[in-house]
């Protein structure tokens, strides 16, 4: 009988971790030098979307300095001019994205392929339109207030601004301990805020607070993505007891309780 000798297998982040906890910052302002220095110090990684066109204007940074100012960090893009794309003809909307790509990967000398819709600005159609443009995400403005996984990476829907109870949210997360769920902490907003607010405090104690936590991943959005995308591509056996990896990279499982390694191109016994 199948059920027989049915077992638990579970997908797991790297390292055989629940939990995963990334950033997501908006327009290149200035203060993003700040605010990276803070995510190094801790360990923290994320995101920052960019708009090209607006590069080396009053107080926001250089095109010369992205690839040393991000360095472990991703750059995705924002649109080039920043309009709402909604409200722009579907062609139009098309190159404020491809241009916005092109002069980013013009500078860093890699693939941009996330964005953050200008102005929250996006419909089914752009939705549809991302995977021909290149682009494998899109996040939004309306957040969760949880931790839940994406069902659609095209609609990404955060935890919470880092203006909406922070660090409440933060330590929820990290008394989440049931390792049946994958549990994600998206925070975004945009890094000028922290001075028209006076609150950088908020960001000190929150990457304070998560700093060196052993069931948590540190990762950009883009490589959540493509982690779930290589975890979706393992094949297993039928009866469960093997699994390969076509991936390049190494995925990990748990079955029946036991956290797997599976390195790329391997075939793996569970």
């Amino acid at each position: 009988m199948l059920g027989d000798n049915l077992k638990k297998i579970y997908t797991c982040f790297p390292g055989g971790k629940h939990k995963v906890l990334t950033m997501s910052y908006d327009d290149g302002w200035g203060e993003d030098r700040r605010l990276v220095e803070i995510f190094n110090r801790h360990g923290i990684r994320g995101t920052f979307n960019l708009n090209a066109g607006a590069l080396g204007s009053p107080n926001r940074v250089s095109a010369k300095e992205l690839s040393a100012l991000y360095r472990g960090h991703e750059i995705a893009c924002h649109a080039y001019l920043h309009p709402s794309i909604e409200r722009c003809p579907i062609e139009q909307a098309a190159l404020q994205l491809l241009a916005d790509r092109e002069a980013l990967e013009a500078v860093t000398g890699a693939p941009v392929r996330g964005l953050a819709y200008p102005n929250g600005s996006y419909n089914r159609q752009i939705m549809d339109l991302l995977p021909m443009l290149g682009i494998r995400y899109g996040r939004v403005v309306p957040t969760t207030g949880g931790f839940d996984m994406p069902t659609d990476f095209r609609e990404w829907k955060g935890t919470c601004h880092h203006n909406w109870n922070l660090l409440e949210r933060g330590r929820a997360f990290l008394d989440l301990k049931n390792t049946e769920y994958l549990y994600m902490m998206y925070v975004w907003g945009h890094s000028i805020e922290f001075t028209s607010h006076n609150n950088w405090e908020v960001m000190e104690d929150f990457c304070a607070l998560m700093d060196g936590r052993d069931d948590i991943w540190y990762a950009t959005n883009i490589e959540i993505v493509d982690y779930m995308d290589a975890a979706g591509r393992l094949q297993f056996t039928v009866a469960g007891d093997k699994v390969y990896n076509p991936n390049a990279c190494s995925v990990w499982i748990e079955a029946d309780g036991r956290r797997t390694e599976v390195p790329g191109g391997a075939l793996a016994a569970l």
